[in-house]
């Protein structure tokens, strides 16, 4: 699971990625001391869980939370009680209270490894084999097997087909929600992959087709754990 580790304070970061660090199902892919940097983060990499803290600078970690419009799991890290029922309110996984003992960090991040086991084999059993996306006035079917990858450009990204181009208003980030994980991978803030229509593999660069699709410095063990 992809971590963020969202917290003003560097003591406070530096005691929960020595957690994570003991957890092999755990991947730490950046630490942030406030919402503006933790939200160009989620926007970059995907993310499977947050340790959030609640008071911080200029956006709290609860209006933070309650602002995103996809949300990782999240565990709430603070040193203050009062905010528990807001962190629930928000579907938090669970809430702790600095300082963190190990073995109550061990339960949370077991209760998040159950759920996001629960979902993705519940996608990777899914029957479905297609997407329908907003092109100009239509909805375009667009069938999984079809896609070649996906390129994002500002708001726009560009789906690549055997069968042509569409292009839809829409992130990455939601294209990837939205894409089953056995079947896409990220690669680069600005890419995804078919994994089976990748054709070769040229030092840091996928080929598929004439297209040269570049890896990632944040994405490169992901993609070199499924080549392997």
């Amino acid at each position: 699971m992809n971590c963020l580790i969202i917290d003003d304070e560097p003591l406070a970061q530096d005691v929960i990625e020595s957690y994570i660090e003991k957890i092999p199902y755990l991947k730490l892919i950046k630490k942030c001391k406030n919402a503006f940097e933790a939200s160009a983060a989620i926007q970059e990499f995907h993310i499977d869980l947050l340790f959030l803290d609640i008071q911080m600078p200029d956006i709290s970690g609860i209006n933070f939370l309650g602002s995103l419009p996809v949300k990782p799991y999240v565990i709430f890290t603070t040193a203050y009680s009062q905010y528990a029922i807001d962190g629930f309110n928000l579907d938090a996984i669970d809430y702790l209270l600095k300082p963190i003992a190990p073995e109550r960090f061990l339960k949370a991040v077991t209760k998040a490894k159950e759920l996001y086991d629960l979902k993705n084999t519940s996608e990777i059993k899914s029957d479905k084999n297609f997407i329908f996306v907003k092109s100009e006035y239509q909805s375009v079917k667009i069938i999984f097997d079809s896609i070649l990858y996906v390129e994002g450009l500002k708001d726009y990204v560009k789906i690549y087909t055997t069968g042509g181009l569409v292009m839809t208003l829409m992130t990455m980030k939601g294209i990837e929600e939205k894409l089953p994980s056995n079947k896409f991978i990220r690669v680069h803030r600005s890419f995804i992959v078919s994994i089976n229509a990748i054709e070769k593999i040229d030092r840091n660069r996928i080929i598929i087709k004439d297209k040269r699709i570049p890896i990632g410095d944040g994405y490169k063990d992901a993609f070199q754990k499924l080549v392997e």
